[in-house]
């Protein structure tokens, strides 16, 4: 077992899973529990200015062993895990040499890992895995980035050969629910640039995100016996139903890849009275992006007008931006990114975030801030699972870019 995968190990028992309805950072406290442990370990490791604040944010920094002036460059993995299923009692299983079949993850629930349902299991025939047992997430997302940069920062340590200019590094809570930006403090990072290690699939190389927009939309109806409704009865469930028809068809998740946006339906509950609705609206493009508001916008008016005014009340918020026109000027980052991985053997595999990160965020606070591969798979349920040598590579590909920043 590597380095790398016995703390990725360690950090996936702690259970760190965020909460969208807390309006606390962290959003729970049991977040502190790997806060905490990371802070210990980076004291054991005798690196500086070692801190983690009352809202979890956990840095560090390994000062610089060059007499030259060289970047000060930053690394961020986010600690907590998605709410979207437990990170509570994961029990990770180990598949040595992977042999390309069904993996089995709980025979009592006749939960199967198969390649059938996720080809891309076949990319890692005779590489050793790490999965879930079938009952919790893993938390590769991000505890397999924690572990990476751990790692590199310990191989730093151990070979002082290895120039450098000073290595500063930020563990973050609260990812997982877009609030992972909300308090970090950039200027206490002071770094001139940073990388985000939360990606997945090992070559992942990301400075394109969507523009985000989140949408409430609360429906007031009119609740009349049926027997005698007729002109009176407003269904606050129909309109919903309604509103949700008048939205392009093709442009949902489960129809869009690449950079082709989308409005996407997370929850819907409702009465005859009442009825709520939450979307989120995602684009690459700012243009494409302003429209797809403007068109919510414009169907909410309508139905207003049909049904009388205040009968739907809609509430939207950007998120964040296309972290893009902020990397564009510092495009060497993604270069020497890139250089570093295809002299680590590891081909680059640049594309656009369908999502966001904390760099995205970052980016837009000043810190300009792309996102490296960990290696992860099948993020956010029972069915994710990471590759041992792909974090090796990640570890590797973290102190190449350092090694590079050394020599330019």
């Amino acid at each position: 077992m590597t380095n790398v995968a016995k703390r990725f190990l360690k950090y996936a028992k702690i259970d760190t899973q965020s909460d969208e309805n807390s309006k606390t950072c962290p959003s729970t406290q049991k977040q502190f529990n790997l806060a905490n442990e990371l802070v210990k370990e980076l004291q054991e490791l005798n690196l500086q200015d070692i801190s983690v604040d009352e809202n979890g944010y956990v840095m560090a920094m390994l000062p610089s062993n060059s007499n030259e002036k060289l970047p000060s460059i930053g690394f961020i993995a986010h600690m907590d895990t998605s709410p979207d299923m437990s990170g509570a009692n994961v029990k990770p299983q180990i598949i040595e040499g992977y042999d390309g079949e069904d993996i089995i993850l709980n025979s009592d629930k006749n939960i199967i890992l198969s390649p059938v349902d996720f080809p891309a299991l076949k990319n890692y025939v005779g590489k050793t895995l790490i999965t879930t047992d079938g009952t919790t997430l893993l938390g590769a997302d991000d505890k397999a980035g924690v572990a990476e940069i751990m790692s590199a920062v310990e191989y730093l340590i151990q070979n002082p050969n290895i120039k450098h200019g000073d290595i500063k590094i930020a563990f973050t809570p609260d990812e997982e629910i877009g609030a992972g930006a909300d308090l970090f403090d950039v200027k206490k990072f002071n770094a001139d640039f940073a990388y985000t290690v939360d990606g997945g699939p090992i070559g992942e190389l990301e400075y394109e995100n969507f523009n985000a927009a989140g949408v409430s939309v609360e429906i007031n109806g009119r609740n009349i016996h049926p027997g005698s409704a007729k002109n009176k009865m407003i269904n606050a469930t129909l309109i919903a139903m309604e509103l949700n028809s008048m939205l392009p068809a093709d442009q949902k998740p489960q129809y869009t890849e690449g950079y082709e946006g989308f409005f996407h339906l997370m929850g819907i509950k409702g009465t005859v009275e009442n009825a709520a609705m939450k979307f989120i609206i995602r684009d690459h493009d700012m243009n494409k992006f302003e429209e797809k508001k403007e068109l919510m916008k414009n169907v909410v008016e309508f139905l207003n007008k049909k049904y009388g005014d205040n009968t739907v009340e809609l509430k939207l918020k950007d998120q964040y931006y296309n972290m893009k026109e902020k990397i564009e000027p510092v495009m060497h980052i993604i270069e020497t990114a890139k250089k570093a991985m295809e002299e680590c053997d590891v081909i680059p595999l640049i594309s656009p975030i369908r999502g966001g990160t904390d760099g995205a965020r970052l980016s837009f606070m000043g810190l300009p801030c792309p996102n490296l591969f960990t290696g992860g798979e099948n993020f956010h349920g029972k069915y994710e699972y990471v590759c041992i040598e792909s974090m090796n590579k990640a570890v590797e590909v973290i102190l190449k870019i350092i090694e590079l920043y050394s020599k330019n």
